[in-house]
């Protein structure tokens, strides 16, 4: 796969991938082309050497692995992780607002959302709507407007003179989006909407909708940009990049090692659910994988946490440490901080790094100002319930967090390259 493919084929899945569940079924599209097989949770499961499988849980979250050719316990397992979710504007339960004829939507702040800049911008809707269809059976759908349905008027500056020096957001009442006009006796239900929309896309005749997760979104579609195309543009960046770069790796890999893609959601918040990372979704799936041999695996295993990281911004130069500012186009970043928001250790960090050499590729390092507090990713949380040797790293990004973000245009391929070595690599350690 060449550089400008890899970016085209990143956009694609960019722009199908609006929510965690449309992320997943891009995925497991792919990799059904590619020959993987499903697996049920509820089901036996017969593995086979050599060969690829994946696992869904809630739909939003995904592990995706191959057997390789050998013993797993001796040949230990090349792991990826990386997270489905990004912070957004979800719909609440009870939405409907009607305000001086205008229609909105009651919503709720799902992680740390940079929030002024989903100001303005053209607005669409999409995620999972669960239904009792016609024939009394309760289904799960997918649902996405894709057409700008909505937006969040800021309130003109003749009427907030400080709204450039003192502005800030209140979630409750700042956030409604507006969708539409309605006179004053409309009835409109949100729900019967969603019905339509349902029977739209996915051909079911919805007797009533009992339940949705549905978040707002950028309708502008990602792209590169940049005077001489250095930069790629999008809305949920961090970190469906990781997902597609993990997933290209694991596609493009020999199969002969063990290797495995873990995607996790509700990183954003915290990782505490059934399908996060603080979850037992991957350990339910060594288990069943590895057997009695799962302890000795891991011995031999490492996982690699992709997930953006934070390229030193030329307008603020003096949020970096001096000797750590990752520049964009520059490589990867390994991140590290020594009271473990970062699992990053000398003996991960370097096994990245001479991958990275012996391929001749870039790479960088971040830690943060040892005045400011850190981040973290789900490495931490899987070093520490599998106690696996982990690697944080990621690929330099402005804007995290933000309705549209922005990286390098070389980055990504880069990271790409790496993953591939690693999960070919015989042995590890």
């Amino acid at each position: 796969m060449e550089h400008t493919e890899f970016n085209k084929e990143l956009v694609n899945f960019l722009n199908a991938s609006t929510t965690p569940w449309h992320a997943v079924k891009q995925m497991t599209d792919r990799l059904d082309a590619a020959g993987f097989q499903a697996l049920d949770e509820r089901e036996d499961w017969n593995l086979e050497s050599g060969q690829g499988y994946y696992v869904v849980r809630n739909g939003s979250s995904l592990v995706a692995f191959r057997t390789g050719t050998g013993n797993v316990a001796r040949s230990g397992i090349r792991m990826v992780g990386a997270h489905t979710d990004s912070p957004c504007l979800k719909v609440k339960p009870n939405p409907e607002l009607r305000r001086k004829g205008y229609f909105q939507l009651g919503v709720e702040v799902y992680g740390g959302v940079l929030l002024n800049p989903w100001f303005d911008r053209d607005l669409s809707l999409a995620g999972r709507v669960t239904v009792l269809d016609e024939e009394g059976s309760v289904r799960d759908a997918l649902v996405d407007f894709r057409d700008p349905v909505a937006f969040i008027p800021s309130l003109a500056i003749h009427l907030d003179r400080e709204a450039n020096s003192n502005r800030t957001v209140n979630a409750q009442t700042d956030l409604p989006p507006v969708l539409m006009q309605v006179p004053e006796d409309d009835t409109t239900r949100f729900a019967d909407l969603l019905a339509q929309q349902v029977t739209a896309e996915q051909g079911l005749k919805v007797r009533k909708v009992l339940g949705y997760e549905l978040s707002f979104y950028d309708a502008q579609p990602a792209a590169v940009v940049g005077l001489r195309q250095d930069f790629i543009a999008s809305a949920r960046m961090d970190n469906l990049l990781s997902c597609f770069i993990g997933l290209q790796s694991l596609l493009h890999s020999s199969g002969e090692e063990p290797a495995l893609l873990v995607c996790n959601d509700h990183e954003e918040v915290g990782s505490m659910s059934a399908e996060g990372a603080q979850g037992p979704f991957l350990e339910s799936v060594l288990d069943r994988w590895c057997g009695a041999d799962k302890a000795k695996a891991i011995a031999h295993s490492m996982m690699i946490s992709a997930d953006n990281a934070h390229g030193i911004h030329p307008n603020y130069m003096d949020r970096h440490d001096e000797n750590h500012g990752p520049i964009l186009n520059q490589g990867p970043v390994i991140k590290i901080n020594h009271n473990q928001r970062y699992a990053t250790n000398s003996r991960s960090a370097a096994l990245y790094r001479h991958i990275s050499d012996e391929l001749d590729l870039p790479h960088q390092s971040f830690v943060v100002r040892s005045d400011m507090g850190c981040g973290s990713t789900i490495g931490p949380l899987t070093a520490g319930t599998l106690g696996v040797t982990t690697l944080d790293i990621g690929v330099p990004q402005f804007g995290m967090h933000s309705i549209r973000e922005l990286i390098g245009a070389t980055d990504g391929y880069t990271l790409f390259r790496a993953l591939v070595a690693y999960q070919d690599r015989p042995a590890l350690f």
